[in-house]
């Protein structure tokens, strides 16, 4: 009777487990479909016809009376907004061009640059490193807004201001990815260095067989997370760039945005969306482990 008494109690919490389990997955659920809205949003509004996009948006973008309205189908489908983008407006390709130029530009630099300085920082002792790691994590935790006179003044020095290789190059020296794989450096036992110096590696074949090898989750983490950074930048461009043939996209997009070109807003941002959620999507693994490690102190 005792037995039977424990496993119904046993039974009954189970169930309750159960229930509250699903519970949370309903409310994780609707909060997630909140948090796509945007994304939702975003897509039906580049199939829209421009008169529909009138009629639900027109008391935003368009001075009308009354309050703004999206379905979250479009009612009558098209894809004018796509072949007005990749036939009709040739800047669309230079700029798409310019921000390729500038993000693999600045990714091929700070892999370079960014895992160097990593490496030399977490695997060897010279004066006054701890200063020059501090200095290196204040210069991270600045925004652009505080050294945008400068770094224009320098800029401007080099002859370097209108032209792509002055957004290239302080990306490249970059602080946040040496901070993101100085972390996974650091994680590589000493001694397995100091064994493959008496086999006789030297110190590139050390970095370059090692050190990249076992800190390549680091390096992918700070890859990714620069894509997603210079992929949308705006501020810079628009403070070192004076030829619009320099822009890059996501300097061109809120240049399009009136009543007449909100469906060709719409698919732009869309095809601009897909590299980032794509590069996003291929390297989430990468990505947390990269917050993780930086989330630990020393």
């Amino acid at each position: 009777m005792l037995m039977q008494r424990i496993s119904d109690r046993k039974r009954r919490q189970k169930k309750r487990f159960h229930g509250g389990q699903k519970l949370l997955w309903a409310l994780l659920g609707v909060l997630a479909l909140i948090t796509l809205y945007p994304v939702i949003f975003l897509l039906a509004g580049s199939f829209m016809g421009r008169d529909e996009l009138g009629i639900y948006l027109g008391a935003v973008i368009g001075g009308n009376e009354g309050y703004a309205d999206f379905p979250l189908l479009p009612h009558y489908p098209t894809l004018r907004h796509y072949v007005e983008i990749f036939l009709d407006s040739p800047e669309f390709f230079v700029m798409f061009w310019n921000s390729v130029r500038i993000t693999f530009g600045v990714l091929a630099g700070q892999l370079v640059v960014g895992t160097m300085a990593a490496w030399g920082f977490a695997k060897y002792e010279f004066p006054w490193k701890k200063g020059f790691f501090l200095i290196y994590m204040i210069l991270m935790l600045m925004p652009f807004q505080v050294l945008m006179l400068s770094d224009y003044l320098v800029l401007d020095r080099l002859k370097l201001t209108d032209n792509l290789w002055g957004i290239i190059l302080p990306g490249v020296f970059s602080t946040f990815p040496v901070f993101i794989i100085y972390r996974f450096f650091t994680e590589i036992p000493d001694s397995l260095l100091e064994s493959a110096r008496l086999d006789g590696a030297g110190e590139w074949q050390l970095f370059y067989h090692i050190g990249l090898p076992v800190g390549s989750s680091g390096v992918i983490a700070a890859m990714v997370l620069g894509f997603l950074e210079y992929w949308s930048l705006i501020e810079q461009p628009l403070t070192f760039l004076k030829e619009k043939k320099l822009f890059p996209l996501s300097v061109f997009l809120p240049d399009i945005t009136s009543v007449r070109q909100s469906g060709m807003a719409f698919a732009a941002s869309v095809v601009t969306f897909l590299p980032a959620l794509l590069v996003f999507l291929g390297g989430q693994d990468y990505l947390e482990k990269g917050i993780m490690a930086g989330a630990v102190k020393e």
